[in-house]
């Protein structure tokens, strides 16, 4: 549940989901996030550093760790999943 917990709060797998592909600095990262205020990616970054799912690398920016990668594997199927979901959307109810 602590994980759950952690994941439920507001821009948390945003943020995750930004660094999915590589590093990214603060800065970048808050753009990608749709300008997320900075108190709260400060606020989120540290949780998910000290949770062990991201580092904050000298000259590289923020990542996912080794656990964090898992975890974003873990969510393919769910991201599959919200895939289809919007084409059925947006093509309507099956006949």
């Amino acid at each position: 549940m602590v994980l759950l917990d952690l994941l439920g709060r507001r821009w948390t797998l945003r943020v995750l989901w930004e660094l999915r592909d590589g590093p990214l600095s603060s800065r970048a990262l808050r753009t990608a996030c749709d300008d997320v205020s900075p108190t709260v990616l400060q606020t989120r970054t540290s949780e998910l550093r000290t949770a062990g799912l991201l580092q904050l690398r000298a000259g590289e920016g923020y990542e996912l760790t080794v656990l964090g990668k898992e975890l974003m594997t873990a969510f393919a199927p769910l991201n599959r999943f919200a895939a289809s979901w919007a084409d059925q959307q947006q093509s309507g109810p099956p006949e």
